[in-house]
């Protein structure tokens, strides 16, 4: 079965789905304690983790949800994400705000990109998709 990113963004798309699969990433706790940790019903525990599970995020072992290596990559770019929305939103919002500066040189932008944002992975998409859609406006016009 050919999983899509439509299926795992669909598998985490509700609050409580999400929470389920992050406590389901730092938790070596059995699945009882899990439902009684979310405030759950039976029905509601059980579907998110069937969703979770048919996205191939999450597999049982041992009685245990784990995550698979595929929900192991995942949970890491959901952290980024989580990253950019916690400490980075207003930086981003600014860095978009100069970018429509036609005055502003690329290489300033890019320094005050290496000066605003602190985490790597965030910075080096922000600059990559910058550097990029520069190239292709200039090559448009």
């Amino acid at each position: 079965m050919l999983i899509s990113t439509v299926d795992i963004l669909n598998a985490l798309a509700d609050y409580n789905a999400l929470v389920l699969f992050r406590t389901i990433a730092v938790t070596r706790d059995g699945s009882n304690i899990l439902i009684s940790k979310m405030n759950l019903s039976r029905k509601q525990y059980y579907s998110r983790i069937s969703r979770l599970m048919n996205a191939c995020l999450v597999k049982r072992q041992n009685g245990k949800y784990i995550l698979t290596s595929l929900g192991k990559v995942i949970h890491e770019a959901e952290k980024s994400i989580e990253t950019a929305l916690v400490h980075d939103y207003w930086k981003l919002k600014t860095i978009d705000s100069l970018e429509t500066c036609e005055d502003l040189p690329m290489e300033e932008l890019h320094k005050i990109i290496e000066s605003l944002i602190k985490d790597q992975k965030i910075k080096e998409s922000v600059l990559v998709n910058r550097h990029t859609a520069r190239e292709l406006t200039i090559s448009l016009t």
